[in-house]
């Protein structure tokens, strides 16, 4: 990953608008620092072709031959900036979903732009099976030098960007919510370019699973990176062994928002790796759901798990990638969602056990 892009910083927007757990704990996943308007491979956006230039440099297409920014001319475009193991974009995919099937015959051209977030996300099969498995067919552009990242000037996961029929960047919007507007935007852009009847109805959705909406108003843990490079709240006794094997305990009491490790671990820069079978990861959260992106490094076999809140197998609480009795198996490296538990919401201890060595933790996400 280039040096130029800082992936220290993260930052969130918050307006009046907005509650404080969404302004605060994730409508907009983590950032890179600003950059400037060049390609990665040093070679200026041409000025005629608005950002839309930067197609040329993706690193790979997915459900599509490559696009250019000469073929969409006389198209609306919406560019959609996604990582395919963030969960801000994954609430945000219904969404999309249904404007490409409502708007496409009236020439609405949506695009995905693929900006790894982790290195695992580099990988072509990766990219491959994670988008099959969730029904994304819409042309992705893998962006594996964050060449249309920089040309957009973009500094989000999901990152929406409006493009119309003369090539001209019109509207964007970062992070989730504001449908609504978005959509009024892309009917704007389409009778701009002459299509007839555009419909004026808003689509109406309704997401399931790690696609549905977070429960704002009882999320108050924030996104927590496991790797040392961006973690935060860690508490295992005696801190942490940077990049070096270690034998971890969790401490009697876990605050709210702090995490712990038990038994071997080797802490990385973006991750934490179990070393020896049944090592343990607890968190103290406070959310509807928790997810973890994590899965064995490729090469790897599938490795076993156990999930545990406040000590039980989760029954009802338990997420789409874990039984009620805990049990679940992490096969490839992605997002798993854990819990997703019934109201009344409040402070619980939540705990995976790995079962097999190997598995990479990479961060907590919740909803």
């Amino acid at each position: 990953m280039s040096d130029a892009i800082n992936e220290d910083r993260r930052r969130f927007l918050g307006t009046a608008a907005l509650t404080f757990a969404a302004a605060q704990l994730g409508m907009i996943g983590c950032t890179k620092a600003p950059s400037n308007r060049n390609t990665a491979d040093g070679v200026t956006q041409a000025a005629d072709e608005g950002e839309l230039s930067s197609l040329v440099s993706a690193t790979a297409w997915i459900n599509s031959p490559p696009l250019t920014a000469v073929g969409l001319r006389g198209k609306a475009v919406l560019m959609h900036v996604c990582t395919y193991s963030c969960i801000n974009w994954l609430r945000t995919l219904p969404y999309v979903r249904a404007w490409v099937d409502k708007y496409a015959d009236d020439g609405l051209v949506l695009i995905g732009a693929h900006a790894p977030e982790f290195e695992f996300e580099r990988e072509l099969a990766n990219v491959r099976r994670a988008l099959k498995e969730l029904r994304v067919e819409y042309p992705i552009a893998l962006d594996n030098d964050y060449a249309i990242w920089r040309a957009f000037d973009n500094n989000y996961w999901p990152a929406l960007f409006l493009v119309d029929a003369n090539g001209r960047r019109r509207y964007h919007h970062f992070g989730e919510g504001k449908y609504d507007a978005s959509e009024r935007m892309i009917q704007k852009l389409l009778q701009e370019r002459g299509a007839s009847d555009v419909s004026r109805e808003l689509v109406s959705v309704a997401a399931r699973g790690v696609e549905a909406d977070a429960d704002w108003g009882s999320l108050k843990t924030p996104e927590t990176y496991l790797g040392y490079e961006r973690t935060h709240g860690f508490a295992s006794p005696g801190g942490a062994a940077v990049a070096q094997p270690r034998a971890y305990d969790v401490p009697r009491r876990l605050r709210l928002n702090q995490w712990a490790l038990a038994g071997n671990w080797t802490m990385t820069r973006q991750a934490v790796a179990a070393n020896a079978p049944n090592a343990r990861i607890a968190f103290r959260f406070h959310a509807r759901d928790l997810h973890l992106v994590m899965g064995p490094p490729a090469g790897r076999n599938a490795g076993r798990f156990r999930v545990l809140i406040d000590g039980q197998p989760p029954g009802d609480a338990h997420g789409l990638d874990v039984g009620a009795n805990g049990n679940g198996v992490a096969d490839y490296q992605r997002m798993y969602q854990l819990i997703r538990q019934p109201k009344p919401i409040d402070d619980r201890q939540f705990e995976i056990q790995f079962l097999d060595p190997g598995i990479e933790a990479f961060s907590f996400t919740f909803g």
